[in-house]
């Protein structure tokens, strides 16, 4: 009875002594996390509403919302009757620690900066980095995320994106849409150079400037094989690819145009 009777005079002690200031904390925290909400939304209207880039937007808002969060904790931790210079000497070597722990993190954070500032790409871009195609999602602190053609998420690390090769097919506007069309040696190269390039000027979605070519690539062992390229708008890109690999092969067929294509050879025996 006599050790129960200690520990509930200790708790009642403690209550007494700290109990406020637990509970001071508690709505610091609470209020001060509502806060931070109402700033930042109030932030994310007025930055849609201006002209402010929207890759620079988020990650501004991103950066932002991290400083917040770290001035609350610092205001909770003082509530609770921590020493702020001591705290702060022991975050400041701890910083030091993990800094050293995490290098690849700070120049993740490096990368980002870098890349608001010099701008290689920009959120609906389409670009290749690091072995990824994909359209520019978002740019946050530590990592920059694409959307590939196949509606999958690729998260590349930002140091690697500042400090890599980048190709931006977005950043002029228009991009040349490769494709190859291979039609027998017997065919007349100047009707089939004129059947391919009125599948090019018939789609709405091909460029007229720069103009559509077609031309003599290759004399392959099998076809005569021509390259067909077209100029499109970034976001077409796909469309036109597949639209013009059918419309060249329906367009060739309706001239009575061969395409070759591989021939086996059956060898009968005579029993």
């Amino acid at each position: 009875m006599e050790d129960a009777q200690k520990w509930i005079d200790k708790g009642i002690d403690f209550v007494s002594e700290y109990g406020l200031n637990v509970l001071g904390a508690i709505l610091i925290f609470i209020i001060g996390s509502w806060v931070i909400r109402k700033i930042m939304g109030a932030l994310r209207r007025v930055m849609s509403k201006s002209k402010y880039d929207e890759s620079l937007q988020k990650f501004l808002l991103n950066l932002l919302s991290w400083a917040l969060k770290i001035v609350l904790v610092l205001v909770v931790v003082q509530k609770l009757g921590v020493n702020i210079t001591t705290f702060a000497a022991i975050i400041a070597a701890a910083g030091l620690a993990v800094g050293l722990a995490l290098q690849g993190s700070l120049s993740n954070f490096a990368g980002g900066v870098l890349i608001m500032i010099f701008k290689p790409y920009r959120i609906g871009d389409l670009i290749e980095a690091q072995g990824v195609l994909g359209v520019v999602k978002e740019i946050e602190i530590f990592t920059t995320k694409l959307t590939t053609p196949q509606n999958k998420l690729a998260i590349v690390p930002n140091g690697a994106m500042a400090n890599g090769n980048i190709v931006n097919y977005t950043a002029e506007g228009k991009i040349r849409v490769d494709t190859v069309i291979g039609v027998g040696y017997g065919e007349d190269i100047k009707k089939t150079k004129e059947v391919l390039l009125q599948v090019l000027t018939s789609n709405p979605k091909v460029l007229t400037d720069p103009e559509p070519s077609v031309n003599v690539l290759e004399l392959a062992d099998s076809s005569v094989n021509f390259a067909v390229r077209p100029f499109c708008k970034p976001e077409d890109y796909w469309d036109v690819y597949f639209a013009t690999y059918e419309g060249c092969k329906l367009a060739l067929d309706a001239a009575g145009i061969e395409i070759p294509y591989p021939h086996s050879v059956e060898i009968h025996k005579e029993g």
